[in-house]
């Protein structure tokens, strides 16, 4: 198939040609960097790990060539960096057992710019041939830039497919902000507390990332274990990991409803249980 940007790709681990690898996934993560799938939409990976009938297909938006970096690549040019983060971006297809995993090239920059035409349209593409029952993307409150603007290219693709072959479900997940501030109406839960040295082994394969300075291996996993732990102050843990996601299907099915209406909703009931738990607690003496 043709995507927008000439160095763009899918790699497909088990050699199946690129139609049948996508018309075969259940399952998809759409992110903007090299290990982000790892991180946000690690449940969908594990429903897929090991089965014939479901298969994982990732989409990463832009190349990555601008990561920090220390260490072994701190000398690292743009270009070695971005083509590093490619590598390590196969590997995990070729562990993780993914159906296929797509490199759409773009750079930072260009997510980011609006209107991101030529990105919504691989976007709508590979969602109109994979057709996917679920899509992980980043949630709307993420603090960086990047991750916002594919999200928002990710609706905007959702939303241009006809209404029968749009997903059933759409999540924002954890990358650059957690989720745990979401009341526990509106959080969306998912144990990922199984296979936990897939989780590691998926992880670590981004050394670019790890060993040029920034230890995601280490903090995926204890924002797993804590959101476990803290989960319930009556209950004993029930997992020993769970990530969160904000459900975004609600902008699928009203087209109406702005991104921004409904982080705004979700702030607001986050500011109300605040309120009415100090309202009820404090001293009126």
């Amino acid at each position: 198939m043709k995507l927008g940007r000439a160095g763009a790709e899918v790699f497909v681990q088990d050699g199946r040609d690129v139609e049948t690898a996508l018309a075969r996934t259940t399952h998809m993560g759409i992110v903007a960097h090299p290990d982000d799938l790892e991180i946000l939409a690690s449940r969908g990976i594990l429903d897929c790990f090991g089965r014939p009938d479901r298969w994982f297909c990732g989409v990463v938006a832009a190349d990555g060539a601008g990561s920090a970096r220390s260490g072994l690549y701190a000398n690292f040019t743009d270009a070695q960096m971005r083509e590093l983060r490619r590598q390590e971006q196969r590997k995990a297809a070729v562990v993780g057992e993914y159906g296929a995993v797509a490199l759409l090239d773009y750079t930072s920059g260009q997510v980011k710019l609006p209107p991101r035409a030529a990105l919504v349209a691989d976007l709508t593409e590979l969602l109109r041939r994979c057709q996917p029952d679920v899509v992980y993307t980043h949630n709307l409150a993420d603090r960086h830039d990047t991750h916002v603007a594919t999200a928002l290219a990710v609706i905007e693709a959702c939303r241009s497919l006809p209404r029968e072959t749009r997903p059933s479900r759409l999540l924002g997940g954890e990358v650059w902000r957690d989720l745990d501030w979401l009341t526990d109406a509106d959080k969306v839960v998912e144990d990922v507390g199984e296979r936990e040295s897939l989780g590691l082994a998926l992880i670590g394969l981004f050394d670019s990332q790890i060993a040029g300075g920034k230890r995601y291996d280490l903090a995926v996993l204890g924002r797993r274990r804590a959101h476990a732990t803290y989960r319930e102050s009556h209950q004993l843990d029930h997992s020993t990991a769970l990530s969160l996601a904000m459900d975004l299907a609600p902008l699928l099915h009203d087209e109406g409803r702005e991104p921004v209406d409904l982080v705004r909703e979700l702030v607001e009931h986050f500011s109300a249980e605040v309120r009415d738990r100090l309202a009820r607690l404090e001293s009126r003496g």
